[in-house]
């Protein structure tokens, strides 16, 4: 199987029809059967159900699917690769972020690194914490800013930066006006949260607080962006607990109250593969490090 062959099969796994994936592929149809028959040949399997309207996968096509999304990935970036070396890149550094990063010095860092090593093509890629965590064990990113310290020994990591959480409130809340507000005065009031599946460990301390102050949240919306966590609150749908960070936002319908009493901090951790020996790794992991505020100040 040649990579020529392995595109006709991602094309036709997901258009699921010969003729659009004919099209799609600017060839006609029987070229495009030959190959596959070829493929199915080469791995003596079927990866199809034809019918007379469609293909449906097999559970050796669905297999075969996803590794071709990475190989096929992972050509296309080494062609990049190639023709960057040529016009004198030396390498290319994938950093994964969420989107509060942008309100943490995100910018600042980028902007610097992009300054110090001019030919490191720095790529950014917009990811949640479990999804940076699972890229870079895949080498589809070189390094990442999650939420919570829970990684893997494969990784290496220290803490960016370290902030107190306060109450999002929508300006009709009763306690929208108050300096501080004691945490159980939310028992009542239905609860915004980061998903559990995009960002576990968010989602845990968060219940975890709310545990300790003697109420369990009632959760009726769960998001993946914390700007739609804080866009649920303006539109009078629930109340949340944010990092402090995102009171730089510029929202009206909204007030952002600090919470008294002893609280654990929201923090944001720096990881990345300790095998990994990327063109501009260690010049980020040191920038990181001074941009670094992991005392919350």
């Amino acid at each position: 199987m040649d990579v020529r062959q392995l595109r006709y099969f991602a094309v036709l796994a997901e258009e699921k029809h010969f003729g659009r994936a004919a099209r799609r592929l600017g060839m006609s149809q029987p070229p495009l059967s030959l190959a596959i028959r070829q493929i199915e040949t080469d791995l003596d399997t079927p990866l199809f159900k034809r019918n007379s309207r469609n293909v449906e996968l097999t559970p050796a096509g669905a297999a075969l699917q996803r590794e071709a999304r990475f190989l096929l990935r992972r050509f296309d970036e080494a062609r990049r690769l190639v023709k960057a070396a040529a016009s004198g890149t030396e390498g290319r550094l994938r950093v994964g972020f969420g989107g509060s990063m942008l309100l943490r010095g995100l910018p600042d860092i980028v902007e610097s690194f992009r300054k110090q090593n001019p030919k490191i093509d720095l790529q950014l890629t917009e990811l949640n914490s479990v999804e940076q965590i699972a890229a870079i064990k895949r080498d589809d990113i070189d390094f990442g800013f999650v939420l919570g310290a829970e990684t893997t020994s494969e990784l290496q990591s220290f803490r960016f930066h370290s902030e107190p959480f306060m109450a999002c409130l929508p300006v009709t809340h009763p306690a929208s006006e108050a300096k501080a507000i004691r945490l159980d005065r939310l028992k009542n009031d239905e609860f915004v949260l980061f998903s559990r599946s995009a960002s576990p460990h968010y989602f845990e301390s968060i219940v975890a607080m709310c545990v300790a102050n003697g109420f369990m949240p009632h959760i009726k919306h769960e998001v993946r962006h914390w700007a739609s966590v804080v866009q649920f609150v303006e539109s009078g749908m629930g109340v949340s607990l944010v990092p402090q960070t995102m009171h730089k936002r510029q929202v009206t319908r909204v007030r952002f109250v600090n919470i008294s009493g002893r609280q654990a901090p929201s923090e944001t951790w720096c990881v990345w593969k300790d095998t990994d020996q990327r063109p501009g790794l260690e010049a980020m992991i040191d920038l990181t490090r001074k941009y670094g505020r992991a005392d919350g100040g």
